[in-house]
């Protein structure tokens, strides 16, 4: 069974199927493909250049569009009145449906002023092509603003997450705001692999540490996890976490790995972020 968090009237997977690097045939198998398996989370954005082979995806594995949560991301040079709502609909085309279940704005731009953003964000929502928007990458005093200039009520802040990143004034934030928090590299990019912690609660369990950090990360309340993989065992494998269960002594042990040194994606455009 798929647990699910709610988050200001959007009710969302909290294991999604993340296609970041997923390029060609591998994005339309790897869709399809986690779709079949039971996921019902699907996530993209412009940037990834694969919209058109998700959509694919979708359509090749024959679950109705209402039952599947698909989120894309608006990129940075979308980001003004007018570009953005062309931007979606272009999405909406590649994606080949008629609405998205969530759009978010992929990292801030300070360079357009966030109440123009947001006013185009709303217009998707009022147009009906998007149901629930939201940002990525954006710290707690971006997210305040964002919330401020916005009549809709934004549903999720995308960041990076994972046991080596400490992220909680920004789960805080959202917590406190009624969003979820979708935690992207939620493996910390491999890293998850040689920790002796986690790999031995692993090998306790008898699953992966990959599955040992996706089971923390969705344990946390009004976390989401949103793992890519090109590999169908691991597709299959990463959605079996529902079979484990960490104890409190693991839950902490895991939870002091967490430090605010642990980023690894922190681009040059990337804003000042919470300490």
């Amino acid at each position: 069974m798929i647990e699910r968090t709610q988050a200001n009237g959007a009710d969302i997977p909290k294991l999604g199927f993340g296609t970041w690097q997923l390029e060609d045939e591998d994005a339309t198998r790897g869709v399809a493909h986690a779709l079949k398996t039971g996921y019902r989370h699907i996530d993209t954005a412009q940037i990834y250049g694969n919209e058109k082979e998700v959509g694919a995806g979708l359509h090749q594995a024959g679950v109705p569009r209402e039952d599947i949560f698909l989120t894309t991301k608006v990129w940075r040079d979308k980001f003004k009145d007018g570009d953005l709502q062309t931007s979606v609909k272009e999405s909406l085309d590649k994606l080949k449906t008629d609405y998205v279940d969530l759009l978010l704005l992929h990292w801030p731009v300070p360079e357009v002023p966030l109440d123009e953003t947001m006013q185009a964000m709303n217009d998707v929502v009022d147009s009906g092509l998007v149901k629930h928007i939201g940002v990525s990458n954006f710290t707690v005093d971006l997210l305040d603003e964002a919330r401020a200039h916005s009549k809709a009520p934004l549903a999720v802040n995308q960041v990076e997450y994972h046991p080596f990143l400490d992220q909680s004034a920004v789960l805080n934030a959202c917590r406190s705001a009624g969003l979820s928090m979708t935690a992207y590299s939620p493996i910390g990019q491999g890293k998850v692999f040689e920790d002796e912690v986690i790999k031995e609660i692993a090998s306790k369990h008898g699953v992966s540490p990959a599955q040992i950090a996706l089971r923390w990360l969705v344990d946390q309340d009004s976390v989401v996890a949103i793992p890519r993989s090109s590999s169908d065992a691991h597709i299959e494998s990463n959605f079996k976490i529902s079979q484990i269960d960490l104890s409190e002594e693991e839950t902490g042990r895991i939870d002091a790995l967490r430090s605010p040194q642990g980023r690894l994606i922190d681009p040059d455009w990337a804003p000042d972020w919470d300490k």
